[in-house]
């Protein structure tokens, strides 16, 4: 995998758990300390914007099998920061008025006891999502470690290969040689016996002619 895209991967996890902490301790604020806590938030999910973006970039620039992963994790966190934007709107649109809050007061302990359980339910889907982000982060590596023991494998094999076909070519090499000097021998060979036939016919004519001469002296 590559290293900038789980730089930014790291970063937006950290970040998400953050803002769903914020969102939590937003939805127990109201007037301004709530307005400030959704401006931070605010400014967080626009961090989370730009990582999601980053990630986006970096994952298209890489080999097809590894895009292919890459863009079905970041599908995932594209759909978490929606969730995240979801509930900060929701937050934004839940803000109580004051005869609301006079009547949240009034209602004793079991409006109390509501908002822990409310309160409670929001701190455990925290920490399910945290939960579930870690289990991401720890697929990714995964992945990574089983992307790059392919990639040392297919490099084994290729070197492997290419030594092959270098032995190969060195035997090639050795048989060329080998051919070229059997060819000068033949060659050689063949001189040889084109000088022998000439001189064999010069002894046989020499021969002939003598007993030619011979028989001429004899008759005679």
């Amino acid at each position: 995998m590559s290293e900038v895209f789980e730089g930014y991967e790291r970063q937006y996890c950290e970040l998400s758990a953050g803002l769903s902490k914020k969102c939590t301790s937003a939805s127990l604020l109201d007037g301004e300390q709530k307005k400030q806590k959704l401006s931070e938030i605010n400014v967080g999910l626009v961090e989370a914007e730009s990582l999601i973006r980053k990630m986006d970039l970096e994952a298209r620039s890489l080999q097809p099998n590894m895009k292919a992963v890459l863009l079905a994790k970041l599908r995932e966190y594209k759909s978490d920061l929606n969730n995240l934007k979801s509930e900060v709107k929701r937050l934004s649109s839940t803000n109580l008025n004051q005869a609301a809050r006079d009547e949240l007061l009034e209602s004793g302990m079991a409006d109390a006891a509501a908002v822990s359980a409310d309160q409670k339910a929001r701190l455990l889907m925290s920490t399910e999502r945290l939960n579930k982000t870690s289990d991401r982060v720890r697929d990714s590596r995964r992945t990574m470690l089983e992307t790059e023991e392919l990639g040392v494998s297919i490099l084994q094999d290729l070197n492997q290969q290419r030594q092959s076909l270098l032995h190969a070519h060195g035997t090639l090499h050795g048989v060329d040689d080998n051919i070229g000097r059997s060819k000068k021998i033949l060659t050689n060979m063949s001189r040889r016996m084109s000088r022998n036939k000439w001189i064999i016919g010069s002894i046989v004519a020499v021969l002939v002619l003598a007993i030619i001469l011979i028989l001429y002296f004899k008759l005679k």
